[in-house]
């Protein structure tokens, strides 16, 4: 309970699906955002693609387009949001901008330096009981989102820090297996 999935761009009567890699049943952004426009990957990028990642937001207008998401106050979220350009308006300039958490800079995110994409993930008390996730525009490039995904984690689970934030740096796994670990 409390997990939220959201396919950004993907059109309301579509909404919702299931993910077959990982069962996680994913809805239509368009509850959740009044500003953007949709689009979807070239063809030629889609292999390897799960679904919700296939379609995007874009916001070609406004400095700042934000997501704004019910949470539970002081409940810890596991939050990934995820970004795929997949050259979808032809032009091949993957976009740079800055993805802020409420009113605080989460990250930048370049896809010029990531050009099939990335995610990125944060551990974040709620503050209150709305959570907005915000793309600010820092160039002349059009921000972007393909999936946010909010998971409540049990409070005990990592420690409080000063800001209520962690910002995961990096993800190393180790394992004999050839299979691919999620």
């Amino acid at each position: 309970t409390g997990f939220i999935s959201l396919d950004c761009g993907l059109p309301i009567g579509e909404s919702p699906f299931d993910d077959p890699f990982n069962g996680l049943t994913f809805t239509s952004d368009f509850n959740f955002i009044q500003t953007g426009k949709t689009d979807k990957v070239q063809k030629d990028v889609k292999k390897g693609l799960s679904r919700q990642y296939l379609t995007m937001r874009y916001f070609p207008e406004g400095k700042r387009n934000c997501f704004s998401l019910d949470v539970k106050q002081g409940t810890n979220y596991l939050i990934v949001a995820t970004f795929v350009y997949g050259n979808y308006d032809g032009l091949n300039l993957e976009p740079n901008f800055d993805l802020y958490l409420g009113p605080n800079k989460w990250t930048r995110i370049d896809l010029e330096r990531k050009p099939n994409g990335t995610r990125v993930e944060i551990i974040h008390k709620a503050k209150s009981n709305s959570l907005d996730i915000c793309l600010v525009k820092t160039g002349i490039t059009v921000p972007l989102i393909s999936a946010i995904e909010l998971r409540p984690q049990k409070n005990d689970t990592y420690h409080a820090t000063h800001s209520d934030s962690l910002i995961m740096a990096y993800r190393l796994y180790l394992t004999n297996s050839t299979g691919q670990i999620r």
